[in-house]
């Protein structure tokens, strides 16, 4: 399988995955597909209920199988969750089997678009930014190891950013 025939995006919740993704998509004539609403989709119930019976760690599996399946496919952009580059596997299938683009913004831009959201398990703390901060420092060196291209979307919208990576993918064909 051609590494170009999928495009699979990670980041940080807030980093516009599934908006830039969609747009994405349409303008490269390609099916999307985000893990989480897969997840959602397959088990019929929201992530915060899984998390609420699982615990992190059985959505964590689930995430992986999700990921394995979807990356094995051709012609997709994927939106990945936030955390799926803690899974080494996870890194190895999105890195192995297509183009992987890190979303890049500011812990301060991902607290303005999710703080309102109840479906973020990991910000329903007393400290939503302290969380922020802490799950960036954590996961931001996994973004950039597996990440062919580093974007930036802050304070840009998603046709800008989408626009942006299809340009550097013709660029570098």
């Amino acid at each position: 399988m051609n590494r170009r025939q999928n495009l699979f995006l990670i980041g940080p919740m807030g980093a516009g995955k599934t908006t830039v993704g969609r747009q994405l998509a349409e303008g490269l004539g390609m099916e999307f597909v985000d893990s989480d609403q897969e997840i959602q989709r397959r088990t019929g119930v929201d992530i915060t209920t899984i998390f609420e019976f699982e615990g992190e760690a059985g959505f964590r599996n689930r995430e992986r199988q999700v990921i394995d399946e979807l990356t094995a496919r051709e012609g997709i952009v994927l939106a990945t969750g936030g955390g799926a580059i803690l899974d080494a596997a996870n890194r190895r299938h999105l890195g192995a089997r297509g183009f992987v683009v890190y979303l890049h913004c500011t812990v301060q831009q991902q607290y303005e678009r999710t703080f309102r959201d109840r479906n973020r398990p990991l910000l329903q703390t007393d400290d939503p930014m302290g969380k922020l901060r802490e799950l960036m420092a954590q996961r931001e060196p996994l973004y950039r190891a597996t990440a062919d291209l580093v974007i930036l979307t802050e304070r840009r919208g998603a046709r800008v950013v989408a626009r942006e990576i299809q340009e550097r993918l013709v660029a570098d064909s």
